[in-house]
């Protein structure tokens, strides 16, 4: 019996260090509001990567894994639950991979956009992704790392974010070839 689960717990072991990990450059937001409380949102995922784990190139999972949970699946739904027609896109530009989705709200709490009252700036607090984004730029005020806010005045329509997320280095695989591959046999 302790042989079995001795074996058990070496294959899930096993499993989880052949795991990679999908990440991607930047990001970038644009929220269009279409109304006071309303709009869409696109993110644009800018240079889809794996992450290879201890050496072991695992970019071929990782792909589908992009493509059965983000593509095709539903945790951009999970993430977004109170927005609705979702669009989603994975395309190439410049060279590497990147991926778009779209959403739309009818409440600024769908896509985690807050205003005090409903008046006042447009607010969105990326404090809690600060720990895999980092802030590079948008057309609002960020109130840096003691307010991880930023801030954009009340009668702006387009309200723009970009971050920063893995930098391409030796640990990081393109996943362009496997889209390509991909695309091709679609």
């Amino acid at each position: 019996m302790k042989k079995i689960s001795l074996l058990s717990l070496i294959a899930v072991l096993v499993l989880f260090a052949l795991n990679g990990c999908l990440t991607v450059e930047t990001k970038e937001y644009t929220f269009e509001l279409t109304g006071p409380n309303s709009g869409k949102l696109t993110i644009r995922y800018i240079n889809i990567l794996s992450t290879m784990d201890d050496s072991v190139d695992v970019s071929a999972d990782d792909f589908e894994e992009l493509l059965s949970n983000y593509l095709y699946g539903e945790s951009f739904e999970t993430d977004y639950p109170d927005a609705v027609n979702f669009e989603k896109q994975l395309y190439e530009e410049n060279g590497v991979l990147c991926g778009r989705i779209t959403m739309e709200f009818t409440d600024l709490s769908a896509v985690k956009l807050f205003r005090y009252k409903s008046s006042g700036p447009y607010m969105l607090n990326i404090g809690s992704f600060l720990d895999t984004e980092t802030f590079i730029e948008a057309n609002g005020d960020f109130g840096g790392d003691t307010m991880p806010v930023v801030f954009w005045s009340e009668d702006a329509r387009v309200l723009t974010l970009k971050t920063g997320v893995a930098q391409p280095d030796e640990t990081t695989l393109s996943l362009l070839d496997d889209y390509l591959e991909w695309k091709e046999k679609k």
